[in-house]
């Protein structure tokens, strides 16, 4: 057996992995590969360590380690050899591969998924004009640490966190959510209506994989939003997109698309809808409502943004006057607080949330219990509804200086109207500006903002992006505008 493989190890006595095992690693690659083979006698644990220019007993140990692990085997007398267990492999032909090679590409087929769409941005740029995220820094993280760390201190912790518990969520955090939901959005749930989610997204998943089957005709408005559309797609359902105007979804094109079709789920954002803030007038919802009684669909409500309505109290869900368990109400705290907390809900009848938990065990065994009873306590002493009160002044006054900043810097490039609610601007650019352009130099000097593909249909091609304005103070939208304003 020649010795020359051993001489192309390269080992990082500075590394975090112990010599050893990278030792191991590097013998143990060298027979995956084929260059050393079922029975081949290997070096002494001297003559290793003298190639390597390591201590013996670091060479002693590499060979203990590939030996527990059944790819070494050792005879009294006669030495170290590759265990008989090990099928004969076939070289290689690219010569000796590197140690540390870690594998690109799988070696079985990928299934194609077109409708998955890139990865979500991430944006680090100093200034950032995003798809409407709250801003952390006036937010109660303090309290939300205080409590979460109280969760760790108190007694019963093996009742609490010593084992699994519901996968529908915790019963303090389901209970006071319950009673938060009741008084501020006009629902009459209990806890048995509560279904504890990590975010938007995952109660979307979950309702599509527990109710929807392929086949099934989801509809949504268009403009909308694109990952909602991906999981109609995963679940394969036929989806269909009907029209929104200065009043929300055209309830009227539902209604034609009912009589000739069965729908089995209608997606909507009635509050403010994604992307173009507008709400959807009363008498559409009232009609939703009655269309969605009369041919037996799910509404599913997205309220993401409930708490942020300017011009007067926020419209009360479409799911404070269902009356027929028609409607599966979805929220989220990550659009109130910071996006990195991820707790949200599902709010149905109770015989869909236990389905659902269901569904969820197949994905997810459970949430964050102690994040939910921190969040529990933040909720029942009223920390919760005090930090949205506060927040709302401060949001409206930056929405308010953020449009008169456009009307004046940018007032011939762009066209908006002013939101009632939210925290974004649906902003229409002048069909001269380039979109994609404007976002790539925007970002390498500094500001983020999207490049408005996401809101790019078949029939529906309007230059537009979502503003926001909730996350940045008034010095960065400031430097925001007028960086837009220079780059325009």
């Amino acid at each position: 057996m020649s010795s020359r493989i051993f001489h192309a190890i390269q080992l990082d006595h500075q590394g975090e992995r112990a010599v050893y095992l990278q030792l191991a690693d590097a013998i143990l690659l060298f027979i995956k590969s084929g260059r050393l083979r079922t029975g081949e006698k290997l070096p002494s644990s001297r003559e290793l360590a003298t190639i390597c220019n390591i201590n013996r007993i670091t060479a002693t140990k590499a060979y203990e380690e590939l030996h527990l692990q059944g790819w070494l085997e050792s005879h009294v007398g006669k030495g170290t050899f590759v265990s008989a267990a090990v099928p004969e492999l076939s070289p290689g032909s690219l010569g000796i591969p590197p140690v540390n090679a870690v594998p690109v590409k799988a070696g079985f087929e990928i299934y194609k998924m077109d409708y998955l769409g890139p990865l979500p941005e991430i944006a680090t740029a100093a200034l950032h004009l995003d798809d409407g995220l709250p801003d952390p820094r006036i937010a109660p993280l303090k309290e939300l640490y205080r409590s979460y760390r109280s969760q760790l201190t108190r007694s019963g912790l093996y009742t609490k966190f010593g084992a699994y518990g519901n996968p529908d969520g915790s019963d303090y955090y389901k209970n006071g959510l319950s009673a938060y939901l009741n008084e501020t959005r006009g629902l009459k749930t209990t806890a048995a209506n509560i279904l504890s989610v990590r975010g938007t997204v995952m109660g979307i998943n979950l309702v599509c994989n527990g109710l929807i089957r392929p086949g099934d005709l989801v509809v949504s408005g268009i403009p909308g939003w694109s990952r909602s559309e991906r999981n109609f797609a995963h679940a394969g359902a036929k989806h269909i997109g009907i029209p929104v105007d200065e009043h929300g979804l055209v309830v009227e094109e539902l209604k034609k698309i009912c009589k000739r079709r069965k729908v089995r789920m209608v997606y909507v954002t009635p509050h403010h809808h994604y992307p173009t803030t507008v709400s959807l007038r009363l008498d559409r919802r009232l009609e939703l409502l009655r269309l969605s009684n009369e041919y037996g669909f799910i509404i599913f409500e997205d309220d993401y943004d409930y708490d942020f309505h300017y011009r007067q109290r926020p419209l009360l869900p479409l799911a404070s006057a269902d009356e027929n368990g028609m409607v599966i109400y979805c929220g989220s705290f990550s659009k109130s607080l910071s996006p990195a907390f991820r707790l949200g809900y599902l709010v149905a009848s109770d015989n869909v949330v236990k389905h659902l938990s269901q569904v969820r065990v197949l994905l997810d065994r459970q949430g964050d219990h102690i994040l939910e009873n921190a969040m529990a306590d933040l909720l029942t002493d009223g920390t919760i509804q005090r930090y949205l009160r506060k927040t709302l002044g401060i949001y409206k006054e930056r929405r308010d200086y953020f449009c008169e900043l456009m009307q004046r810097e940018l007032k011939d490039a762009v066209r908006f109207e002013i939101p009632e609610g939210g925290m974004t601007v649906w902003t229409e650019f002048s069909r001269h500006t380039n979109l994609k352009k404007l976002s790539s130099d925007a970002y390498k000097k500094g500001l983020y903002l999207s490049n408005g593909q996401a809101h790019i249909y078949p029939g529906y091609d309007v230059n537009g992006v979502r503003l926001g304005f909730a996350s940045s103070s008034m010095e960065d939208l400031h430097r925001a505008v007028l960086l837009l304003k220079k780059l325009i």
